[in-house]
């Protein structure tokens, strides 16, 4: 470039910092939104948990009363695991409903991934239908154990 012209400046950079520098406020943005997405996921799962452990806590008088009434402990604990895993599926199918008509704003953002990726769905599906079993499960468990008088007692 100087044997051709010496006024002429060369600015010469490496690749790399070339691109860091045009996909810097991209990957900042990105960055930021994996953060909040990973913080309403955790604020989801304890909404979940706490809503289904306050549903199954709360039914300690109806457990009571099938329990004198003859269920056993294995019938009790399905019924109330159920009721949770229904009302999680819902929850998960009118949520993916949702992020894929989003999708649409976000595919703009991403790069090298699909805005519909279908592991990144999967994955948060699972881990809320664990998170919803694991929140029926453990108080229902708990309740199935207890004497049916006792239960009946305190309402």
């Amino acid at each position: 470039m100087r044997a051709l012209d010496k006024d002429q400046t060369c600015d010469l950079w490496p690749l790399e910092s070339t691109l860091a520098r045009m996909l810097g406020p991209r990957r900042f943005a990105m960055v930021l939104l994996g953060v909040y997405a990973g913080t309403a996921l955790l604020i989801a799962c304890a909404g979940l948990y706490g809503l289904l452990q306050y549903v199954v806590a709360h039914q300690g008088h109806e457990i009571g009363i099938r329990m004198a009434l003859g269920a056993r402990n294995r019938d009790v604990l399905k019924a109330i695991l159920k009721q949770g895993l229904v009302l999680t599926l819902v929850g998960v199918a009118v949520g993916l409903a949702g992020t894929l008509v989003l999708t649409r704003v976000l595919s703009s953002l991403l790069y090298g991934v699909r805005a519909t990726d279908p592991a990144t769905f999967a994955g948060v599906a699972l881990l809320l239908v664990t998170v919803a079993l694991a929140a029926s499960g453990i108080p229902a468990w708990r309740a199935a154990r207890t004497n049916p008088m006792t239960a009946l007692r305190y309402e």
